[in-house]
């Protein structure tokens, strides 16, 4: 029967590969498989092929520093043991393998025992396992040493990590058949931590010196006490068995490797025999949960992503729609509710409070002018991430609701007005992200020294007015191209996974770069315009808010004209397009 199993799988994954070497007999594929794979040759394989440098790091890669390496085997062992808490602590459902719906209904009635099912599902899992060991050794790769050992060291990571998942889950369902229930369990673990912890802490306290000033004075001296403490006293003992998991990993050469792979080994056969031998019924779960991944998977192919969520609950409105008003708000209004509970109200309460404690707490640490200029540092680097992430995440416009343009077409509002509704909401909350930030970079104003503060201050209140536009071109370029290339990005659709569709995104994506360096373009002359005659009699700070102002007003300008253009194809749509192949 095992056979039979095998035979399926191979099959199944044939056939997969196949049926994506045919689709690239169109055109829109073949172009994003060849984009896609300049890409992850260029940025990740060409690496393979290039010589090894000193070192054991690829050339062309700087390689992690000498004493940074000595630290990161017993940071791993430590995140692999925080991974191993969690899967104990956290999940509360019984143990299901997932099937599909035809798995189950031929399986399942089928002569096949619990083991060869455990069997299949572990041997299914051993694709993705490799994969993601290839590109975790492609990312990887600063780290120096043998690309081979370090594929091999990850497939045994990752392999040992996903038995000890299924057997977690079992041992939780035989729990549960025991009466123990999931609040019970999840109490004595952390009891058992804690203990753990209280016996780790007095056992360090006598052996492991405590910090001194010279231990912080610099950034070695205090990866020095790190590595101090992770190698000896109790923490060496605790985190044993995870060291021997990673340590094959970060072996120098093959006999190393070869000498850390015997211990590693035999915890991976303690965790097989552990599944394999564990007689836990998971057919009724295993059912419940193959019928809900079928019912996420047909609410992708429709189009609605919101279905296809885990764990869906009414979502309460942001405010209260009036039975009369702007016909573009009842749009906001319904594209809020699908922000769901991840951008809810209370995340906003949660949000400003956590920023004003920020702000509150600074203290003397922010007094510091390093201190303050790092957390600058940090806040502009969110903001251009927001810019450069938000709108691609954010797809409550077009890119969420074309597959039922045919509705919206019905309504009785012009082409503009249906543009404008569906982009104000996915602006609305990447504007108060960003608010949010330049909010806590504002209270770090009053920290910094005082050649600083007034910079600060007028870039701030440049991008306050700034930003909101900007988020307001970044999300209309995209919706624009979903509506002028519906096939090939898919918008709403079961969207192709592969190289050939990064490969799409990609080519789209310099596309869109392009179009905002274009629009940018207008802005950055209005911006010179005003700033450079105001600077000669003003100082270079002064003419700031004013030139960002007239940048505001170009962009502006360019956002109704975007918004007439986006609405004028939307109506010229043709919504036979949005279900083409």
């Amino acid at each position: 029967m095992i056979t039979a199993l095998f035979y399926l799988q191979y099959h199944s994954t044939r056939n997969r590969l196949v049926t994506r070497f045919k689709r690239l007999q169109q055109p829109k594929y073949l172009i994003g498989a060849i984009a896609g794979g300049l890409y992850f040759y260029f940025y990740f394989f060409r690496y393979l092929f290039q010589g090894v440098g000193r070192g054991g790091a690829h050339a062309g890669v700087p390689a992690v520093p000498p004493e940074l390496l000595q630290l990161v085997e017993p940071v791993a062992a430590l995140v692999l043991l925080v991974i191993v808490v969690l899967a104990w602590l956290i999940p509360h459902a019984r143990a299901a393998l997932t099937f599909t719906e035809a798995e189950v209904a031929f399986l399942f009635p089928a002569p096949v025992s619990r083991r060869n099912l455990v069997h299949f599902k572990l041997v299914r899992s051993q694709l993705r396992i490799l994969f993601s060991a290839l590109l975790l050794t492609l990312f990887s790769r600063r780290v120096g040493g043998n690309v081979g050992i370090h594929a091999l060291g990850w497939w045994l990571i990752l392999s040992t990590l996903n038995l000890h998942f299924l057997g977690a889950s079992f041992a939780r369902t035989l729990l549960l058949d025991r009466g123990v229930s999931n609040w019970l369990r999840r109490l004595l673990v952390l009891a058992l931590v804690g203990s753990l912890a209280a016996f780790v802490w007095l056992w360090a306290k006598q052996t492991v010196p405590a910090p001194t000033a010279a231990d912080t004075a610099s950034f070695t001296a205090l990866v020095n006490y790190a590595q101090q403490v992770l190698n000896a006293g109790p923490a060496l003992y605790l985190l044993y068995p995870f060291h021997l998991v990673v340590r094959p990993f970060f072996a120098p050469d093959a006999a190393a490797f070869l000498l850390a792979l015997a211990p590693a080994l035999l915890l991976f056969l303690l965790h097989y025999l552990w599944v394999v031998f564990s007689d836990v019924a998971f057919e009724e779960a295993s059912v419940e949960a193959s019928q809900k991944l079928a019912a996420r998977v047909a609410a992708v192919r429709a189009g609605n992503w919101q279905a296809a969520k885990k764990n869906q609950k009414a979502k309460r409105a942001w405010f209260q729609l009036a039975p009369t008003g702007p016909p573009v708000t009842a749009l906001l209004w319904k594209n809020l509710i699908g922000v769901g509970q991840i951008f809810s109200a209370r995340l906003w309460i949660i949000l400003v409070v956590v920023v004003v404690a920020l702000v509150a707490g600074f203290g003397n640490a922010a007094r510091s002018q390093n201190f303050s200029m790092l957390a600058a540092i940090i806040i502009a680097s969110l903001l251009g991430y927001s810019l450069l992430l938000g709108p691609q995440l954010l797809r409550l416009d077009f890119r969420q609701d074309l597959p039922m343009a045919d509705i919206l077409k019905t309504f009785p509002l012009r082409g503009w007005q249906i543009a404008l509704g569906e982009i104000l909401a996915p602006v609305t909350v990447l504007a108060g992200v960003q608010w949010l930030l330049l909010l806590l970079g504002f209270g770090l104003i009053f920290f910094l020294p005082g050649k600083h503060q007034a910079l600060i201050f007028v870039i701030g209140l440049s991008a306050v007015c700034l930003l909101p536009v900007l988020d307001f071109l970044l999300l209309l370029i995209p919706n624009a191209a979903v509506l002028l290339f519906p096939s090939w990005i898919q918008a709403g659709k079961d969207s192709p996974r592969g190289i050939e569709a990064t490969g799409q995104r990609l080519v789209f994506a310099v596309g869109q770069m392009l179009v905002l360096l274009l629009a940018l373009i207008p802005a950055a002359l209005a911006f010179a315009a005003v700033y450079f005659p105001m600077k000669w009699g003003l100082g270079p700070i002064v003419p700031v808010p004013f030139a960002a102002l007239a940048a505001t007003l170009i962009l502006a300008v360019e956002a109704a004209l975007g918004v007439r253009l986006l609405g004028r194809f939307f109506e010229r749509f043709d919504v036979t397009e949005a279900t083409a192949s």
